[in-house]
């Protein structure tokens, strides 16, 4: 009878461990269910993340390389239109405005560029600034703001500066990639002072545009001979000379060879000479 006593009291113990069993059991399958899906799940995540770049670089370097090949045309065709230029100013131009394009460089400051002439390739510097300014906004599906400074010549240096200041800025936040300022020792000097805020190295107003500004020397002609060193000592020395005249007004406007200094520096990243050209059209450029 003991015997027979005791084995309702086994059943009773063995109830719940088999309980105890079964929730072990059933924590063990949702545990290796979570692994799995986690095994799964993380490596799809990463081919998704890793393909969001991929697709967006993908779309950027088909729309980069678009840019470059539209530039690229144009300016081979101005390369044929003005045979007469020097090398130098084709290669340097194409690798100094190319560079800007590529949009896989971060633009950190404008592309400035600067042509000069003397008085016998007045009309092949505004040509031809004229048209490669074009050339790069053509490639960007946009126009270009065109300033002349013998329209501003007369006017008042406070004045013009707010003129340009005004055209600049609205032009660039409307879309337009490129400026190209003509004859701009025929500006105003104190007026110039407005070209820190738009190619300064750092702080630039518009660091996704270029500038093209133009000079014309007093002197009949440029020697070929000439270095590009030469070209650029040549034309600060003009403009030192056009700016820091005695008929200046002294007035915090004015300039002085301080703030020209500064100015040059900004204005100086590369200076190419342009030469006459033959068979330009006879009405001229617009």
């Amino acid at each position: 009878r003991s015997k027979f006593r005791d084995q309702p009291s086994i059943g009773k113990q063995s109830q719940p461990v088999a309980k105890k069993d079964g929730e072990s059991r059933s924590g063990c399958h949702k545990s290796w269910t979570l692994l799995l899906v986690l095994l799964i799940s993380i490596p799809l995540l990463y081919v998704l993340w890793s393909g969001i770049p991929s697709l967006l670089d993908a779309t950027l370097s088909s729309r980069d390389t678009q840019i470059l090949q539209a530039f690229r045309d144009q300016m081979k065709k101005l390369k044929s239109t003005y045979q007469s230029q020097d090398p130098n100013l084709w290669k340097r131009t194409h690798v100094f405005l190319e560079k800007h394009l590529n949009a896989s460089h971060l633009h950190l400051e404008p592309a400035i560029l600067l042509l000069t002439a003397g008085q016998e390739a007045e009309k092949a510097l505004r040509c031809l600034s004229n048209e490669i300014a074009d050339a790069f906004a053509f490639s960007q599906n946009a126009t270009t703001i065109k300033i002349n400074g013998a329209d501003k010549a007369i006017l008042d240096s406070d004045l013009v500066k707010l003129e340009v200041d005004n055209e600049l800025s609205s032009g660039f936040r409307e879309g337009k990639k490129v400026a190209v300022v003509h004859r701009f020792e025929l500006l105003p000097a104190g007026s110039t002072l407005i070209f820190y805020k738009y190619c300064d190295h750092e702080n630039a107003a518009f660091k996704d545009v270029a500038l093209l500004l133009t000079v014309l020397l007093d002197e009949q002609s440029l020697r070929k001979s000439l270095t590009l060193q030469e070209v650029e000592e040549k034309v600060r020395d003009f403009l030192w000379v056009k700016f820091t005249s005695s008929d200046v007004p002294s007035s915090y406007n004015s300039m002085d060879t301080d703030k020209l200094s500064g100015l040059w520096s900004r204005i100086s990243h590369l200076v190419l000479p342009v030469w006459p050209e033959k068979g330009l059209p006879v009405e001229g450029c617009t």
